[in-house]
């Protein structure tokens, strides 16, 4: 029997986990209240999503090496940024397997997932074009036929309202067996289609010293950055890593080092009780020491004070 649903999210810690076989760490880079919702549909070894977003977000994506994966613009309108690469409506990510990279939008946004067992893939492939389709070593930009992407989008779209709205019709195993058919022989057909990107070893550097950007992130104690000493561990001259920021995250390297202490700041106020917490206390663990600056910077990035965000607690969390 097919699992679907659907759910909407004010918090972005909560819609993040919702997304299976990834990990997925967002910072929201714009003002005011975030809300989002996710849809899912897994078929019998297809698994389907729709996130739907109204801020824009910078998104740092791990995925799963198990299952091989595919995404894409959910809709028309201001594109998805994939590893420095500004998707058009119709584009089609091929990632590779246990892929780690950074997703971008610039405002409201929706995305699309498809993710599926690797030999299911091959072998679907193999019967279609006699070609057996595997995973990139390195993720790829590709850009079907209008026909193609068309068709793909349809069923997909049409899968996910069946989600939504038509529970006991997609709860049907021919049904869910024939709508499962129907997404592999489209994302086969759009899987076989050239690249969009024509700087494929370019952006292949770039992706590797921004995966080792985070990982020297996350190993990071310090509020300041160092850039000398954060270049040396990367391994790359600061010019370079500030130019790879700019083209992946559209901002430099310590701005988004600020935003991704503010998400975390927020995210603590968010589920901490306010009878026993306090701003400045939480303010301090994520290396904020001066309160009233980091009031009026938290204020300025998401549209309300911290204290606001405090005091309605984790009760109200959707």
């Amino acid at each position: 029997m097919a699992e679907n649903g659907t759910a909407t999210f004010v918090d972005p810690d909560d819609y993040q986990a919702g997304i299976e076989d990834a990990s997925v760490n967002l910072i929201v880079t714009g003002g005011g209240g975030f809300n989002a919702r996710l849809t899912w549909l897994n078929l019998r070894r297809l698994r389907v999503f729709r996130g739907c977003e109204n801020l824009p977000r910078i998104a740092y994506i791990a995925l799963s090496p198990a299952r091989t994966f595919v995404s894409f613009p959910a809709r028309t309108g201001p594109s998805l940024t994939y590893g420095g690469f500004g998707l058009q409506f119709g584009d089609v990510v091929f990632h590779s397997r246990g892929e780690r990279m950074h997703q971008r939008t610039n405002g409201e946004s929706q995305w699309g997932l498809i993710s599926l067992p690797p030999e299911q893939l091959a072998a679907c492939g193999k019967a279609l074009t006699g070609l057996k389709i595997t995973s990139p070593t390195s993720g790829r930009v590709l850009r079907p036929s209008r026909t193609a992407a068309v068709r793909l989008l349809r069923l997909y779209s049409r899968a996910c309202r069946l989600a939504e709205t038509r529970h006991k019709l997609i709860a049907n195993p021919e049904v869910a067996r024939a709508l499962e058919q129907e997404l592999l022989h489209a994302l086969v057909n759009c899987l076989t289609a050239d690249d969009a990107d024509g700087n494929l070893k370019t952006r292949r550097r770039h992706t590797d010293i921004m995966v080792r950007f985070e990982d020297a992130l996350t190993a990071h104690g310090s509020p300041q950055l160092n850039m000398p000493a954060l270049c040396s561990a990367i391994g790359v001259p600061e010019r370079t890593l500030r130019a790879c920021c700019a083209e992946f995250l559209g901002m430099s390297p310590t701005r988004y080092l600020l935003l991704r202490r503010l998400n975390m700041a927020r995210s603590a106020l968010r589920r901490a009780d306010p009878a026993t917490a306090s701003v400045a206390e939480i303010a301090r663990i994520h290396q904020f020491l001066e309160p009233g600056r980091f009031a009026v910077t938290y204020r300025t990035i998401f549209g309300e004070m911290p204290s606001a965000t405090l005091r309605r607690g984790p009760t109200e969390l959707a």
